[in-house]
């Protein structure tokens, strides 16, 4: 993967916490709204180990996540589930975006930029990769989630259909969700 940026000490990683500390209680106060935070490919915070130790600088009654299961998978953890478990309870919105292993390995193996790899099929919807939907959704309902699922797969619309895509990602989510019920 091409290179991404890093804090280059501890004294960054606090300060760029405070300042999210200091947005989330804005927004709570001002517009009664959770800061929903969003790990990524190519961004400060797209590790395991980031995700770890955001979570653990910023206030959790102000800085909430935005899980995003395909971007877990693609910065390093090999069980997006065991990263969802860590930090359930402070999940406010989930991305299901499925990952192709085999897809990732070669991004990885080629160093390819994340656009490269989004364009060569990395991810995919829920139903079409390698992450165990009903094991993270299970984690969801056993820690009372209620938010959004919503199915997300940044893909070349030429080679996967959104339409389809969609459908085939909703269908699976609702047949899990329907299970566990």
């Amino acid at each position: 993967m091409s290179k991404r940026p890093t804090f280059a000490n501890d004294a960054l990683w606090q300060g760029y916490a405070e300042r999210l500390n200091a947005f989330g209680e804005h927004l709570l106060k001002t517009y009664g709204i959770k800061l929903a935070y969003h790990h990524h490919m190519g961004a400060y915070v797209e590790s395991p180990a980031d995700v770890d130790k955001l979570m653990a600088l910023t206030d959790p009654a102000k800085v909430f996540l935005l899980f995003d299961t395909g971007h877990a998978y693609f910065g390093g953890a090999a069980n997006p589930v065991s990263l969802l478990e860590k930090h359930v309870k402070r999940v406010v919105h989930v991305h299901c975006k499925d990952v192709r292993a085999s897809v990732i390995a070669q991004a990885r193996n080629d160093s390819w930029s994340f656009l490269n790899g989004v364009i060569n099929g990395t991810f995919t919807v829920p139903g079409d990769g390698s992450i165990d939907y009903k094991a993270a959704l299970t984690v969801l309902r056993n820690a009372g989630y209620e938010g959004w699922l919503v199915v997300e797969a940044e893909q070349d619309p030429a080679v996967a259909p959104s339409y389809e895509y969609a459908k085939k990602g909703y269908d699976t989510l609702r047949g899990l969700v329907d299970s566990l019920a």
